[in-house]
């Protein structure tokens, strides 16, 4: 799921003609979040807290600094709070596609696809967010969930479209084209995803390992696939990927 908070522009002072001014108090609030999201990190919690109280302070309907304050509660388990605060935020900024991007990252750990999936909705729509490429494949995982697997293959081809190099969003898109039984595009996309692991470096999810037994079986490339089955069965025996790995062999 995407956490990524960009920093924000700030400054303490600005110097004019020899004389320090004053910081306004928007120029505080800035600062205090610059800091509020710098600690947090760097997981220093207590003093991300300190800074984004103060910030709140300032300004108790900043939408940033209540979004910063949810993440906060969040990482320490009060999933109350941080949907409070997230609901805040969107209250007073509803076009701020971070804190929309953030909140559904907690509905989807809550297993609340569908509040999940609506809020991703609005976050790909914002064709100014930096973060779009990521919400469109979080978008698709949401779909897949809610068993919605032709919005999921539109959202995992906008995904890879936007940035090829998402290997999650490849796999994915790769296994609903398998299910479909479009094994020359089922296969042609997850050619993708190892072009892009093999080049970065990434280890095989157990998910993936299995996409390419399946997928390349089809194929009978039984090179890759007794490599993916060594890997699957020496590392991930307790996964469920494992016991459908097992279910197939043995179907076979």
């Amino acid at each position: 799921m995407v956490w990524a908070l960009a920093l924000l522009p700030s400054c303490v002072t600005t110097t004019t003609g020899g004389f320090n001014v004053e910081p306004s108090e928007e120029q505080a609030l800035e600062s205090y979040i610059q800091l509020a999201v710098a600690y947090y990190d760097e997981n220093d919690i207590v003093n991300a807290r300190r800074h984004i109280t103060n910030a709140l302070e300032l300004d108790d309907r900043s939408a940033d600094a209540l979004n910063v304050m949810a993440l906060i509660y969040q990482q320490e388990g009060d999933l109350g709070p941080a949907e409070d605060n997230f609901r805040r935020a969107i209250n007073s900024d509803r076009n701020n596609s971070r804190v929309r991007n953030n909140y559904a990252a907690l509905l989807f750990s809550q297993e609340r696809y569908q509040d999940a999936y609506e809020q991703l909705e609005q976050v790909t729509e914002d064709i100014a967010y930096e973060g779009r490429a990521i919400a469109f494949e979080n978008l698709g995982r949401s779909a897949i969930r809610l068993n919605e697997y032709s919005d999921a293959e539109f959202a995992f081809r906008r995904a890879l479209q936007m940035n090829p190099d998402l290997y999650v969003s490849a796999v994915e898109l790769a296994m609903i084209l398998y299910e479909k039984e479009d094994w020359p595009g089922s296969r042609q996309v997850f050619q993708q995803y190892l072009t892009t692991t093999d080049f970065y470096s990434i280890p095989h999810t157990p998910r993936a390992l299995l996409a390419g037994i399946q997928i390349e079986g089809r194929f009978q490339n039984a090179e890759l696939v007794d490599s993916f089955a060594l890997i699957l069965t020496t590392l991930y025996q307790d996964s469920p990927e494992y016991e459908a790995y097992q279910r197939i062999s043995n179907a076979n």
